[in-house]
């Protein structure tokens, strides 16, 4: 009776025949899968994750590895004080150095450039994945619309929606297809699910508008791209950031 008490205070540990929970406590690594995609799938910030199992870059993680999904991570010891040093006095004999005066007309007669819509807040530059009609859109909580869907032909191009680099390439998602995801900044991430042909790997530098993959039905009843931008690990709306 013991032993079945302190098994049912037990997070389950979960792995990549599993459906996703957030009451899974623990993740076993499963091969092809990589910190960034195991983030991904339980809608965390992959440095939260990283930070948690002490991990630090390249976040190279390994099959059969378990990894926390929750608690806290390790506080850092503190910096040890320096003792400030009082600054050397000026020296009243050198000659004064003359200011500079700026000409106020100068500064006054820039116009304000106008911001271009396709530029967030923090610079990145976005554009649309793919070409073809927008079949769903984002719903907020609704963990089967996180993004938006595009309609379109086999083998149809799907473009990088920004400059950024790969950092998943596989098919170790649940419901993702043949997936990429790419990182923009240390914030932004996008996805593209779904695809017949992967046409970068992970570790790729790539361009806005590069072509990435082939659109396809991988994962899915028709063909269609499945494109999703996540902030710090959770699903925004894409069309909040494209043009």
């Amino acid at each position: 009776m013991l032993i079945a008490g302190c098994t049912a205070h037990r997070a389950p540990t979960s792995s990549l025949e599993q459906p996703p929970s957030q009451r899974i406590g623990h993740h076993t690594v499963s091969r092809g899968e990589t910190l960034y995609s195991i983030a991904w799938r339980y809608g965390k910030d992959y440095r939260e994750v990283a930070a948690v199992n002490r991990i630090a870059p390249p976040y190279r993680i390994y099959p059969g590895q378990k990894l926390k999904l929750t608690g806290s991570a390790p506080v850092a010891a503190a910096p040890k004080t320096v003792k400030k040093t009082r600054p050397t006095p000026p020296d009243k004999t050198a000659p004064a150095k003359k200011k500079r005066v700026r000409n106020k007309k100068s500064l006054t007669s820039k116009k304000p450039q106008k911001p271009d819509s396709r530029i967030s807040s923090n610079g990145i530059r976005w554009q649309w994945p793919a070409k073809g009609k927008l079949i769903s859109g984002f719903r907020s909580g609704d963990p089967l619309r996180k993004g938006v869907d595009i309609a379109g032909e086999k083998g149809d191009a799907v473009l990088a929606a920004a400059n950024g680099t790969v950092i998943y390439a596989g098919s170790a998602l649940r419901g993702y297809g043949k997936l990429l995801i790419v990182k923009h900044s240390e914030e932004f991430l996008s996805a593209y699910a779904h695809n017949h042909k992967l046409l970068v790997r992970e570790g790729s530098e790539v361009e806005a508008g590069q072509r990435i993959a082939e659109l396809g039905s991988s994962g899915t009843s028709r063909n269609m791209l499945h494109f999703e931008i996540r902030r710090s690990g959770q699903p925004v709306n894409p069309e909040t950031y494209l043009p």
